[in-house]
């Protein structure tokens, strides 16, 4: 799969930006690098259906951003979810794209004003 061309300067990645791929996705980078979370956990810290994170995690690996891993314990299967390097680096993207939009957004006038706690 192509990287995706940036055409915009605050161009937010749609993969991304579904609120529920952005919970997904904010979650998974709080794992260290190379670390993954059982699908069972991740679905508990969501709150979302089994069906409904299936769908989210289907569209992230489409797009390279995760890796799922399916194995045993046991008789008992078991399926891991990690960010992979390409998600973690589109992420990191998306919070840039994100914060520039804001701040371009906000008036100069705001800008200086939080930052001194004003």
């Amino acid at each position: 799969m192509r990287p995706r061309a940036v055409t915009a300067p605050f161009e937010l990645d749609p993969v991304i930006h579904a609120a529920a791929r952005l919970r997904v996705t904010t979650t998974l980078a709080a794992l260290a690098t190379g670390d993954r979370i059982a699908f069972p956990r991740l679905q508990a810290l969501l709150e979302m259906t089994a069906g409904n994170l299936s769908t989210h995690l289907r569209k992230l690996e489409d797009a390279g951003y995760i890796e799922i891993t399916k194995t045993h314990q046991g008789r008992i299967p078991a399926t891991y979810v990690a960010l992979s390097a390409r998600g973690r680096i589109a992420y990191q993207d998306y919070l840039v794209a994100l914060r520039s939009l804001l701040a371009a957004s906000m008036p100069a006038s705001s800008v200086g004003s939080e930052a001194s706690g004003a």
